[in-house]
């Protein structure tokens, strides 16, 4: 491993541009991504998330600009960018037909490791799939074939992992299971690009956040510099009353019925500080 992969950005890209026929995705694409951070690439549908992903996955080639990963040039060591990189795109890729455990010692064979029933066993217990092992994929709820998505995706120990829009059309207490899911991946040091168009999901995982708009990085920093953008606000003590989001947690989170009830309580009854803009 030379000094470059070792001390410089996990991922740099500089001036990255892609166009199809008339229509301009990227117009010049830069930021970076230290080592064993989670970095939030956040814009709507149609911003250039999932084609920006594909060029730094070698699946596509950019028209201008560059980009490394893992210290590779994406365009001219591809191959090696591809030993680095795993790539999750937004809808799980697992076989149903195949049980969890199978899922995963397919993919270790195929990487041609050796013990590659270990590997998965390791895997599912990482990803408190033990117990449904050996039941079909296509029983999974969609949060577990999530988990298993990533999983699978981690065989081989990639060290920068790519998840495109990664809770796409997942529930909100599966979507908090795959946000622990890739807390823990960065706090084992692998580094995570996230696409997402969902706003809580950035502000909740990423280090460092940044906002693509129209093909271009409008800002990137981390949520605290991002807030400075706005103008002061004022404090107001007001009763704060419970979402959908608290109750739907409270009701049927897994967290014990102990918790649960703290969880109503605290969300009807307290009285918090909430900001809001000056009038």
């Amino acid at each position: 491993m030379t000094t470059q992969q070792t001390l410089g950005p996990a991922i740099r890209v500089q001036g990255i541009e892609k166009s199809f026929k008339d229509l301009n995705v990227l117009r010049g694409v830069d930021f970076e991504v230290a080592r064993g951070s989670i970095f939030a690439l956040l814009g709507s549908n149609g911003a250039g998330k999932t084609t920006l992903v594909r060029i730094l996955s070698t699946l596509l080639k950019a028209d201008a600009g560059a980009a490394t990963v893992h210290g590779f040039d994406v365009a001219a060591m591809a191959g090696d960018v591809r030993e680095s990189i795993s790539l999750t795109g937004q809808f799980a890729a697992v076989d149903e037909v195949l049980t969890g455990r199978e899922n995963l010692v397919l993919v270790a064979k195929l990487r041609h490791l050796k013990d590659p029933g270990a590997i998965a066993d390791d895997l599912l217990a990482r990803f408190s799939l033990t117990e449904a092992g050996n039941r079909r994929a296509g029983t999974y709820s969609g949060g577990m074939r999530r988990r298993l998505d990533i999983a699978m995706s981690l065989i081989g120990n990639p060290p920068i992992i790519f998840l495109d829009e990664p809770t796409t059309g997942l529930d909100p207490q599966a979507r908090i299971d795959v946000w622990q899911t890739v807390k823990a991946l960065a706090a084992n040091g692998t580094t995570v690009l996230l696409t997402t168009q969902y706003l809580d999901e950035a502000e909740q995982l990423a280090d460092r956040i940044a906002i693509l708009h129209k093909g271009t990085i409008i800002r990137n920093g981390t949520l605290a510099e991002l807030k400075q953008l706005l103008p002061p606000a004022t404090v107001e003590y007001v009763e704060k009353q419970p979402s959908l989001e608290d109750v739907f947690l409270a009701l049927v989170g897994d967290t014990g019925d102990e918790s649960n009830g703290a969880a109503e309580t605290s969300a009807a009854d307290r009285t918090v500080a909430a900001r809001k803009e000056p009038r």
